[in-house]
């Protein structure tokens, strides 16, 4: 089942040149783990709500490679690159699973509701 790993940059970072080299270097620490970027802060929609911040997915054959990605030595290597000039938040989340059914999740509420 695919993960993904989102992350939701607040826009009030500095420009660095050290972010200029974790986006160069980041794709090469994805590759041993299946990884790739699906979205790369690019212009978004707010449909509801508000959402003021940039964007990042990347998308991952499964939630142990995703993890094993965050904690390799490559990745946290380029991390401070990163961290010391852009505030945000990020998660890792595992995807639904091969024919999910949405349907079949509201039934096991509406009995759940029922008491």
């Amino acid at each position: 089942m695919s993960a993904y790993v989102i992350a939701r940059l607040h826009k009030a970072a500095k420009l660095h040149p050290d972010i200029a080299e974790y986006i160069e270097r980041i794709p090469g620490t994805f590759e041993p783990y299946g990884g790739r970027f699906l979205v790369h802060v690019t212009p978004h929609e707010v449909l509801e709500g508000s959402w003021d911040e940039d964007v990042v997915m990347i998308g991952f054959p499964g939630v142990e490679e995703a993890r094993a990605w965050w904690e390799s030595d490559a990745y946290q290597e380029i991390v401070p690159l990163r961290s010391r000039h852009l505030d945000g938040d990020i998660i890792l989340v595992p995807g639904v699973p091969e024919g999910y059914d949405a349907t079949k999740t509201a039934a096991g509420l509406r009995e759940f509701l029922k008491g």
